[in-house]
């Protein structure tokens, strides 16, 4: 037997079934470390991970009730940036340090949300339908009716590494930009080109509104009717974040009634959506199956660094990008990071 049981749901998080666990062992392989699959029923994953020394969370929500009954859990390591379906707030009160990985498919995801920019703004999928149904002299005529991009107003909901990243992408088209973010300081934002301000005037100001905002209880449903409803009826609205920030309803009713132009949308509140959803048959949508972070490296970047954050707490030393860093003072964790990593408690 191993010293160290690390257990985690069976099945895969993101990809297809299958590959083991080779990566994520690859930074384990000093500490006698074995990564061991668990059912996904809440009551056979508490009685194979109640011993753990870790748990790798995948492929189920880790609750309050996973985690009241862990008794000897180190950490609860993720490997995706959000972090929603860990009860954070139950870890912490348990000491439980939780880690996710915030900086590693950002330029995936920034390219993402600049695609589906120009591919609303540009009406891409009407145009592909004219081009294919003989329609070709239509395309023109349609577009007519779109100013250029050159000076239009990108505003962004949430400034975190992705929007920063959308920011670096949108200035050579020479887009005017502000964000609205509470939790960043504003000299941080001017340094990327873009002008700090209210969500009242991201929304009535922008062409483009980019929403970034996290899953987090606070932000459920952060956007709803009354936020639509102060947007130009030409707005476009962008969301690579997480659909449930978004009243799914109020969006609907918005491009439904007019009150802004387009959608494009990597992120719905339910995913996969339901067969009978509006938004799967609105022309005025444009839509991606929640693909913005994927790459060619995007499997053996998560798998790895996961490994790296499991090896470093089983080993004894601080993680990388913890997301609950008050916990670690008072761990027997030792900090061992000689400069800032610009992210999470050594930052």
């Amino acid at each position: 037997m191993a010293k160290y049981r690390i257990v985690t749901p069976a099945g895969a998080s993101f990809t297809v079934a299958g590959g083991g666990y080779a990566l994520e062992s690859e930074a384990l392989a000093e500490l006698d470390a074995e990564i061991v699959e668990a059912p996904t029923d809440t009551a056979g994953f508490i009685a194979a991970a109640r011993t753990a020394d870790a748990i790798y969370a995948k492929g189920i929500p880790i609750t309050r009730e996973i985690i009241d009954n862990l008794e000897n859990c180190r950490l609860i390591a993720l490997g995706s940036v959000g972090v929603d379906s860990v009860d954070v707030k139950a870890a912490t009160e348990r000491g439980i340090p939780v880690t996710n990985i915030p900086d590693t498919f950002i330029e995936e995801v920034a390219d993402h949300a600049m695609m589906l920019l120009l591919a609303g703004f540009r009406r891409l999928i009407e145009q592909d339908r004219m081009a294919r149904d003989g329609r070709w002299k239509e395309g023109r005529p349609a577009l007519l009716k779109i100013p250029r991009l050159m000076g239009q107003t990108l505003g962004f909901i949430s400034f975190g590494r992705v929007a920063r990243a959308v920011a670096r992408r949108a200035a050579p088209f020479g887009l005017r930009m502000m964000a609205y973010d509470p939790f960043v300081e504003e000299l941080q934002i001017s340094e990327y080109g873009v002008q700090p301000a209210t969500l009242s005037e991201v929304l009535s100001q922008s062409d483009f509104v980019s929403m970034h905002a996290p899953a987090r209880p606070e932000v459920h449903h952060m956007l709803k009717e009354q936020h639509f409803r102060q947007m130009k009826p030409s707005a476009i609205f962008i969301n690579t974040g997480r659909g449930p920030t978004v009243d799914e309803a109020a969006l609907i009713k918005a491009l439904q009634e007019g009150w802004i132009a387009h959608a494009a949308l990597d992120v719905l509140e339910v995913e996969p959506p339901s067969p009978d959803n509006p938004i799967l048959r609105m022309e005025n949508v444009t839509l991606t199956a929640h693909v913005a972070s994927a790459s060619a490296r995007f499997d053996e970047a998560r798998k790895r660094r996961v490994g790296h954050e499991l090896a470093l707490v089983l080993s004894g030393k601080w993680p990388m990008s913890c997301v609950n860093p008050a916990v670690l003072q008072n761990t027997s964790l030792r900090r061992w990071q000689p400069i800032g990593m610009g992210r999470g408690p050594n930052s």
